[in-house]
C-alpha cells in the first residue's frame, strides 16, 4: 500500500480533489465522498500506469499581489 497526497478545493456545492504525485482528479459532494473518488480514479489509473517511484510532493505557498481593477 502507497500513500498519495489529496489537495482538496470546495468548489460551488462540490469539493474537487487532486493527487498531485499522480495527476488524477475526481470530486464528491462531501469531502469523503471526493477523497473516495479520488482513491478509485487513482488505483484505475495505477492499474494502467504504474509509477517507477513513489515521488513525495514538496507542498509549500506563496503570496501574490492582488490586482485592483477600476
Amino acid at each position: 500500500m502507497k500513500t498519495f497526497t489529496a489537495v482538496l478545493y470546495a468548489e460551488d456545492d462540490m469539493y474537487i480533489a487532486e493527487c498531485p504525485e499522480v495527476g488524477t482528479v475526481s470530486q464528491g459532494d462531501t469531502v469523503e465522498e471526493a477523497v473516495a473518488n479520488l482513491r478509485e480514479a487513482t488505483e484505475l489509473y495505477l492499474a494502467e500506469f504504474p509509477l517507477a517511484e513513489q515521488r513525495r510532493p514538496i507542498i509549500t505557498t506563496f503570496e501574490v499581489n492582488e490586482c485592483v481593477r477600476a
